[in-house]
């Protein structure tokens, strides 16, 4: 895609508005012009209190042009969200005109959707006016407004009161026992796995300890404890058990409001390694089999099987642990409508207290894309169809959607949504995606989110991050851990964000 931007700073949310209308396009300097290239130009002004944006769109022979502007009004006035607004309903308006295509979620970009809704609630609109204005000034279709804010309306119930001295840790294990065909994240697999887990688990047990004793010097009451990957599981019941004791040693769990173990695979759940989670306190465990439909596992890569995931389901289901969570997605390869809403059908039949339906995005790192360069869809296929059944037939079994986020390049720019039976919600992944809270993040790929609020109220949030793959992280964690002349240890930068002047 040849993009050019003049008059505003806001090069990333344009690339994104422009990912929209043409998912999986690249960003080049080098990009030469030609029939199958699309040209887009924007071009910001503000007159006074006033954002005028004109864009224009080509492709072959087609040419559109298309202007938007923004004013302030008694619900939005942040100078930011209005530029972002004004730029939204040009770039909306152009890449209609030359596709023909309405997008579901109007110009409302970014990850957390629902961050966007509580901020418009939280001025003093209320739910059916925020409604009104993510119809009205965001383009979202009725039931996409409807459901952010009933999500937005969630958060806020699970999250009043809460006391202002939380954290949460999250632990990485990025390691699993096959590679996913569409899975992008920083994990070892296979034959890659056996000769660095052991070392890696050796180092993570320092880094535990270390960020726990700094979340203590610092007054801080961890809330939630999640171990992710990856694929937690993949450890053995010795490793595992390990694992968990030194979680335990580290921080009373039952005084924890949450502690997730994602086991994920279907074909690593054991009886003891459940036995041995619910021994150490885990209250929540995620079961994952994003399709029950043999032929879509099959060529997605998962080796396991249907009848792994009922058998696993079943062990976790006997195990004690409070709460079960069950991965699905929606628009994989191969899978339509009918497999989908079959899938979902009998995952509800087994009433999971958390079910989180995922939208297929095609990630760039990945096997499939590699595999296959026309998986990116701006329409979907089946895709919005199986979303809109989801949101139908959890809130008929007493679901509720409680937190959220979008993706770029998902089929059908579709989202992920999290649902629970009512009180069983996870409190993790609502401090996540709406950074309530300081989230410090141990071991590979991992990311320490420190968030603190200046004299003003404004929040500041600071991301540390830990080296991405397994080798890189033993390679690097000491010198991380402990600084160097040149660069402050972890502890320091930490300290050095929360002592500076309010």
């Amino acid at each position: 895609m040849i993009l050019r931007i003049r008059g505003t700073d806001m090069q990333y949310y344009v690339q994104t508005l422009c990912l929209i209308f043409f998912p999986g396009a690249h960003f080049s300097e080098s990009e030469k012009p030609g029939p199958e290239v699309p040209e887009i130009e924007v071009s910001v002004q503000k007159n006074e209190e006033t954002y005028m944006v004109y864009t224009s769109m080509k492709l072959g022979a087609k040419f559109v042009e298309a202007t938007g502007s923004a004013i302030p009004t008694e619900d939005i006035k942040n100078p930011k969200r209005l530029e972002k607004i004004a730029i939204g309903r040009a770039i909306f308006s152009a890449g209609k005109a030359l596709l023909g295509y309405t997008n579901a979620w109007g110009i409302l970009t970014g990850v957390r959707p629902a961050k966007v809704a509580n901020e418009i609630i939280r001025a003093g609109a209320g739910v059916q006016k925020t409604r009104r204005i993510l119809r009205d000034e965001y383009f979202l279709n009725p039931k996409k407004a409807a459901l952010v804010v009933s999500v937005a309306t969630t958060e806020n119930r699970v999250l009043k009161k809460l006391p202002d001295n939380l954290c949460s840790v999250y632990i990485s294990i990025p390691f699993c026992p096959s590679r996913c065909a569409y899975c992008s994240f920083i994990s070892y697999a296979g034959e890659k796995l056996l000769p660095l887990l052991e070392s890696y688990l050796e180092e993570l047990e320092v880094d535990i300890r270390n960020t726990f004793s700094i979340i203590r010097k610092r007054g801080l009451k961890v809330a939630t404890v999640y171990i992710g990957g990856g694929t937690p599981t993949v450890l053995d019941e010795k490793q595992l058990a390990a694992l968990l004791s030194v979680v335990c040693e580290c921080v009373d769990v039952s005084s924890l409001m949450e502690f997730t173990l994602e086991a994920g695979r279907p074909d690593t759940i054991t009886e003891e390694k459940l036995s041995i989670a619910y021994a150490h306190g885990v209250t929540r465990v995620s079961v994952n089999p994003q399709t029950l439909n043999e032929n879509v596992l099959k060529a997605i890569g998962r080796r396991h099987t249907v009848a792994d995931f009922y058998r696993a389901y079943d062990l976790a289901a006997k195990s004690g642990i409070r709460d079960i969570n069950v991965d699905l997605i929606a628009g994989l390869t191969g899978d339509s409508f009918a497999g989908f809403s079959q899938t979902l059908d009998r995952v509800l039949e087994l009433s999971p207290s958390n079910l989180t339906v995922h939208t297929f995005a095609v990630k760039r790192a990945s096997n499939i894309l590699r595999e296959n360069s026309q998986v990116y869809s701006i329409v979907g296929g089946d895709v919005t169809k199986s979303i809109e059944y989801s949101q139908l037939r959890t809130k008929s079994a007493g679901y509720i959607p409680y937190y959220m986020y979008r993706q770029k390049n998902t089929v059908g720019n579709q989202e992920n949504v999290g649902y629970a039976k009512e009180g069983r919600e996870s409190y993790y992944n609502i401090f996540m995606m709406e950074e309530i809270h300081t989230i410090f993040g141990v071991g590979a790929g991992a990311v320490t989110k420190l968030i603190r609020h200046d004299k003003n109220g404004k929040q500041q949030i600071q991301r540390i991050f830990t080296p991405k793959y397994p080798y890189e992280y033993l390679r690097d964690a000491e010198v991380l851990r402990n600084g160097n002349l040149e660069k402050p240890s972890f502890e320091e930068r930490v300290n050095i964000f929360f002592d500076q002047e309010a």
